[in-house]
């Protein structure tokens, strides 16, 4: 009896979590919502995207060396990596590099040995190809970092999605845009550690039950 008790209250449990956990919305609604996760993801495994980033180094004034080998400045423990691959020269604001011995380096398709290398607010970075890597130059406020790809990283092919709670219009909430007048100058957080500037237009300001929240626009 104790047995068929316990079971009708877990059938009973389960029946409450699925319909608490059930999109809720107009078809329209929800393909818009599902659509827009389903571009997310998209854009994640894209070459240009977060999930195949696997290096981030800064680059000190004078020679930084790059391979596979502990006794670089820039290591990428991956046996398909020759032990030094090429050396990064900082002077000033300018970035060369110079390709290893045997190494043979893309750029645009065609091999290159040595190059000046355009970072990546110029607004058309130079991308250094070898076999399924790619990797150019970043500039943060006054430091310039390396900044490596490799197409076929493990988290591309293993990476399952993202979790997030079902579809609901009920969290669709209509804000009001206050704006600023001029609009003003506001730092925020990166993923390296570095800050960076941004214009904000203004803030919006909405109600979730009686509590009231503001976001800063940018």
């Amino acid at each position: 009896m104790k047995k068929n008790f316990l079971t009708i209250i877990l059938v009973i449990s389960f029946l409450i979590g699925c319909e608490q956990y059930k999109e809720k919305g107009s078809p329209e609604y929800i393909k818009e919502i599902n659509d827009w996760h389903k571009k997310r993801i998209e854009n994640l495994k894209k070459e240009n995207g977060w999930l195949n980033l696997v290096g981030l180094f800064f680059l000190k004034e004078g020679e930084n060396t790059f391979g596979s080998g502990n006794q670089n400045d820039f290591v990428i423990n991956d046996p398909q990596l020759p032990e030094k691959i090429c050396t990064f020269i900082l002077k000033d604001t300018l970035v060369e590099m110079i390709a290893n011995d045997n190494v043979e380096l893309l750029v645009d398709s065609l091999p290159v040995k040595r190059i000046f290398l355009n970072h990546d607010l110029t607004g058309k970075p130079t991308i250094v190809g070898f076999k399924s890597y790619r990797w150019f130059i970043i500039k943060r406020g006054d430091k310039f970092a390396l900044r490596v790809r490799n197409l076929e990283a493990p988290l591309v092919k293993e990476f399952k999605g993202i979790d997030r709670f079902p579809v609901n219009e009920d969290w669709k909430i209509v804000a009001d845009f206050i704006p600023y007048n001029p609009p003003k100058e506001v730092l925020i957080p990166s993923i390296i550690g570095i800050p960076e500037k941004e214009i904000s237009p203004g803030k919006v300001k909405f109600k979730v039950g009686d509590k009231t929240f503001e976001l800063q626009a940018l």
